[in-house]
Formats: structure tokens, sequence, C-alpha cells
């Protein structure tokens, strides 16, 4: 496991710099206190700094590789992982991929892509008391597919006013229904909203005129 050892004049200040290092926080690491500060004689002489080690032992980014590079490894998949972490989020992006490994990790409209996002989600908040939002993207799918709803939203919103009808679009997810309505949320002449159980629930499209 990864570790750092830092000094600082506090406690608190030595843990802070271990964190900044290993880009983590608090609940995921073991910190031991190698030595405590002190002000030494009359507050000057003999002054000693806290000293701390810090343990990565709960690393969500090697729990994301460890479980990705297994599943692709089971699935004769070869690609690799370009991961980032911040405070609320884990952003990972698969690159070097083929174009046939690709379809198979995105599946039809996404689905596999979602589902492999939800069940890594699980994996890396399993023993985590502050959630962290799990991102995967392979070769930019996930920008590209938004503009393609985008385009379609306002194709199917001129269509809707031009013929004074009700658009009903194909089943979406509901992460993809949030972009067709934010798409279409400031267009006055038609509404927009939801309707079916999922997996099968659908944008519907209607005129107000």
């Amino acid at each position: 496991m990864k570790s750092v050892v830092k000094t600082a004049k506090t406690v608190d200040e030595a843990v802070s710099l271990a964190l900044s290092d290993l880009n983590s926080t608090k609940e995921d690491v073991i910190i031991e206190v190698l030595e405590e500060p002190s002000k030494g004689l009359f507050g000057i002489i003999g002054t000693k700094e806290a000293k701390v080690k810090v343990t990565l032992a709960n690393d969500p980014i090697n729990l994301a590789e460890n479980f990705l590079y297994a599943l692709f490894e089971k699935m004769n998949i070869s690609g690799t992982l370009v991961i980032e972490k911040n405070e609320n989020d884990l952003l990972i992006d698969v690159i070097n991929i083929s174009n046939s490994d690709m379809g198979i990790l995105i599946g039809k409209r996404g689905n596999t892509l979602d589902s492999l996002q939800y069940i890594l989600s699980l994996v890396v908040n399993k023993n985590r008391e502050k959630y962290l939002r799990v991102l995967v993207d392979i070769q930019n799918y996930r920008a590209k597919r938004e503009e393609t709803l985008i385009r379609l939203a306002n194709k199917m919103a001129d269509k809707a006013k031009t013929y004074r009808r009700i658009i009903k679009l194909e089943p979406m997810n509901p992460y993809e229904r949030r972009i067709i309505h934010s798409a279409l949320q400031n267009d006055s002449g038609i509404r927009t909203f939801s309707e079916g159980e999922e997996p099968y629930r659908r944008v519907v499209i209607e005129s107000k005129r």
C-alpha cells in the first residue's frame, strides 16, 4: 500500500499535506502519528514539528483499476484506463480500445456502459461513508451521444411544431431523458414530459399551439 511521511507544525497540517500528495481523504487512509509537535524550551529552543505517516487503505482508484482490468481479461477485451479523482467524483475513461471491443462495452444505446458504471459504483462505494460518484466513459462516447440526442431533440421539436402533433421518442434511460428535457426547456413552442415505466420510459414532445 502506498504511504507518505510528512512533517508540519501541527498533526492536522501534516495530515493535510499527506492527503494532498495521495489525492485522498481521511476515510480512505490510515494515519499514524510518529512524533507529536513540541514547543521546546521557552517555545524556541528544541522545537519539534509533528510527523505523521499516512497510508492508503481504501483507494478507489486501485479498486476501479483492479475490477475493470479483471473484467476486461475475462471478456478478452484490451484497453487502457485513465482515471482521475476529485473530492466528489471518480472519472474513468477507457482508451486504446478497438472499435469491436468498444461496441461490446457500450452496448445498445449505452446500456452496457451504464450497467458497468452502476456495478463499479457499488464496488467503489462499498466501504465508504461519503458517496463517490463514478463516471465511466469510452473514448468520449458520452459527449458524442449527448450531441446526438440534442440534435434529435431539436429536430423532433421542429417536427412537433410544424405538424402540430405529439412526438414520442424511443425509450431512454433517465440520464438521456434529462438531456432531451434540458435541450428543449427554453423552447416556448413545445412542452416535454416522460411517460411509461422503466426500462421503457420515453420522452414525449408536444406542440403548445
